[in-house]
């Protein structure tokens, strides 16, 4: 097997060149102003020391740049990781200590592992189970309460909470204790920042600047306000008057070390790692292949996944948080014109320079600061809206959705996205268990079939073609059973049923009993029971079975040759039809279908 597959480094930097690298080298510059302020801040809504949020946008930008197939993700701490780490530590220590920081560090490898034992073993279709409405609803409520998280930063109280009910609730009660300065701050950045977003780039082009520049001075504004207001707090000695500061930052690159290895450590955070690992590589993938269509590119789903296996492991073994692929992070990467991976690893240069270079005046940061940073970044996460249109579109997904919010928000991160999961294959299972079936007619002059509650077509009062819009398995076996004998029940001059299987993709054995039951059925009462339609790979599993073979009627090709042979069959055999084609399949022959 070629190295490339399981290193795709290899495989691009052959036709690398300076072309390339310009555009790496120009867009690695971009995503460090972005990064620093945001690996800063992210480490700081998980609870860790923040130069671990710079420690994790080193190594596993460049483990990622090797392994990974997206020239456009970057990967490093996102919010909503940052946050589901927080949730899964806070039982464990307190955030902060050397036992909460080695959980933390236990906590990445070990998401590490699960992400590459799923790449190796190709199972990245698990990541299915995750619907789309479940991980919005999830993220939405995530964004919400790291939101309200960062309020404590912003008025200089403390207050904890693992749900917007006890975070709400400790903020209430601090009120008294405010400080008035820390609240300035946070404000005025919050006010910046958000203007800047919304604004500034309309503003810079309509005075004739460049919208390359334009773009790059919204996307450094994080950075001007962490210079701004770091000096403010040297040059006023804020921390005089309360404004809580990052604080000591220590300088230097990260030590390479194994994170604890207690059995029983690894054991209790492990569904906490599946957790983020999961919500992480969804998020990752969904920002990956939506970038890559737009160059007509592709990646690989299982790579990605040990990619992000190999990314997780390495801030592990470094001294960072769990990291995943960052949403506007990885669009500005994309707009900034990266070509290759290799953009991660030059930003991942950018943060080491950053950290050997800039640690001692990140010591009179205001946390404020950072939490206004989170609040402004986390905004794009929450999408309300998206309940509504969801819920009007389809009832068990919003229903699915709003529970998954409501959860989150009201009790813990964990059991928003369990009861959201466990409630989309419920609802689905459900659905399944009841399939839209119906009984169809000819359309006239023509060989299309449609329902005959909805149009005027053509029906015979000895066939009945009932057309199945689902595939057939446990779940719905005895539904089936069921609709075919009251349909049977409510037409006593019925010779001929045809199950039209056009839907059908699977039959698994709880289904083939329930056919077989169903055949014995009909014949008992004078019927005959008849397939059409049935597509070549269920038809493959049918042909060497007993109800193939004891099958009262026939197996037709299409829903028009069993109208013909049993409805008119006078047509049916007419010389003159010019669509006049074979009208049976036999089930043990070998035509392909």
């Amino acid at each position: 097997m070629s190295i490339e597959r399981w290193v795709p480094l290899f495989g691009w930097l052959r036709s690398y060149n300076r072309k390339l690298l310009s555009r790496d080298a120009l867009a690695a510059i971009i995503v460090t102003l972005m990064l620093v302020p945001q690996a800063l801040a992210y480490a700081l809504l998980a609870g860790l020391p923040p130069e671990m949020g710079l420690y994790a946008s080193m190594l596993p930008l460049v483990l990622y740049a090797i392994f990974g197939t997206s020239a456009s993700l970057a990967v490093g701490p996102v919010a909503v990781a940052a946050l589901m780490t927080a949730s899964a530590l806070s039982n464990f220590a307190s955030p902060g200590s050397p036992e909460y920081i080695g959980a933390a560090l236990v906590l990445a490898a070990l998401s590490g592992l699960i992400l590459i034992a799923m790449g190796v073993l190709r199972l990245g279709f698990l990541v299915n189970f995750l619907s789309h409405p479940v991980i919005s609803g999830f993220i939405t409520a995530s964004g919400i309460l790291i939101a309200i998280s960062q309020l404590r930063h912003i008025l200089g109280v403390e207050a904890s909470g693992h749900n917007i009910i006890d975070l709400m609730g400790a903020l209430l009660s601090q009120w008294q204790q405010v400080n008035i300065t820390t609240l300035l701050i946070g404000l005025g950045v919050w006010s910046f920042l958000l203007v800047c977003r919304k604004r500034l780039n309309t503003w810079l082009t309509a005075i004739g600047v460049s919208a390359s520049i334009a773009g790059l001075i919204v996307k450094a504004a994080p950075i001007s306000a962490v210079i701004a207001t770091t000096l403010l707090a040297w040059g006023l000695n804020l921390e005089q008057r309360g404004v809580a500061l990052v604080g000591a930052v220590p300088s230097g690159l990260p030590a390479l070390a194994l994170p604890n290895l207690e059995q029983s450590l690894w054991l209790s955070l492990l569904p906490a790692a599946l957790l983020i690992s999961l919500v992480g590589f969804v998020e990752s993938v969904s920002v990956a292949q939506t970038l890559a269509a737009k160059r007509r590119q592709r990646i690989d789903p299982n790579q990605e996944l040990i990619a992000l296996g190999m990314a997780n492991l390495g801030a592990g073994i470094s001294g960072g948080s769990p990291v995943s692929g960052g949403f506007s992070r990885s669009v500005v990467n994309f707009e900034a014109g990266a070509a290759t991976p290799l953009a991660g690893a030059f930003t991942a240069l950018g943060i080491m320079l950053s950290t050997l270079l800039l640690t001692d005046l990140l010591a009179f940061l205001p946390t404020a600061t950072l939490a206004a940073t989170i609040i402004v970044a986390v905004g794009t996460l929450i999408d309300l809206p998206a309940v509504k249109r969801t819920w009007q579109y389809s009832r068990s997904d919003g229903l699915a959705m709003v529970a998954t919010l409501l959860l989150t928000l009201l009790h813990s991160v964990e059991l928003g996205i369990i009861s959201g999961v466990v409630l989309s294959l419920g609802l689905h299972l459900y659905r399944t268990s009841q399939p839209h079936s119906a009984v169809i007619g000819r359309v006239p002059g023509t060989e299309h079939f449609r329902n005959v509650k909805r149009h005027q077509v053509e029906t015979d009062e000895n066939v009945a073609m009932l057309r199945i819009d689902e595939s057939l398995y446990f779940a719905n076996a005895r539904y089936l059973e069921d609709t075919v004998m009251a349909l049977a029940a409510r037409s006593p001059s019925l010779k001929h049923i045809v199950l039209t299987c056009q839907a059908v993709n699977v039959i698994d054995a709880s289904a083939l009993e329930s056919l077989e039951a169903i055949n014995a059925r009909l014949n008992d009462s004078g019927a005959k029971l008849h397939l059409a339609e049935v597509k070549g790979p269920v038809m493959d599993r049918l042909q060497h079975t007993d109800f193939c073979r004891e099958l009262t009627g026939q197996v037709f090709f299409t829903t028009f040759d069993a109208w013909q042979a049993l409805a008119h069959p006078a047509e049916a055999n007419s010389p003159l039809l010019p669509t006049q084609r074979e009208e049976t399949t036999s089930c043990n022959s070998d035509t392909p279908r």
